[in-house]
């Protein structure tokens, strides 16, 4: 996984947004060219959208194999015991550095 660097000599930003629509294509990005992916829980889907078995625990295996992170922002993917076939878990996945900056601001705003 490939970390951004925060410290660009012309003063631009670091992240810029891309979605895809897909969350294939969105992640193979992240894989390539570094960042974060996120499809958090909000206020419409409370327990996140996206299915744990068939699309977050894939995805997260990919991740971790590349050296990257695979959260619900409370607990790695891999480790959240399935309850039900569809379940549906808040999906944060991306380079150590962007993860973990993300859980502290879940951590800081929780």
């Amino acid at each position: 996984m490939t970390n951004r660097n925060l410290n660009h000599k012309d003063g631009s930003s670091p992240y810029g947004a891309r979605y895809v629509g897909s969350m294939v294509s969105d992640v193979h990005r992240t894989i390539a060219y570094g960042g974060i992916f996120m499809y958090p829980a909000n206020e419409k889907s409370p327990k996140g959208k996206l299915r744990l078995l068939y699309e977050c625990n894939p995805i997260a295996f990919l991740i971790e194999q590349a050296g990257g992170l695979a959260t619900t922002g409370t607990q790695r993917i891999l480790d959240v015991q399935p309850e039900a076939l569809h379940q549906r878990v808040p999906f944060v996945v991306g380079s150590p550095d962007d993860v973990n900056e993300y859980l502290s601001f879940v951590k800081k705003f929780s």
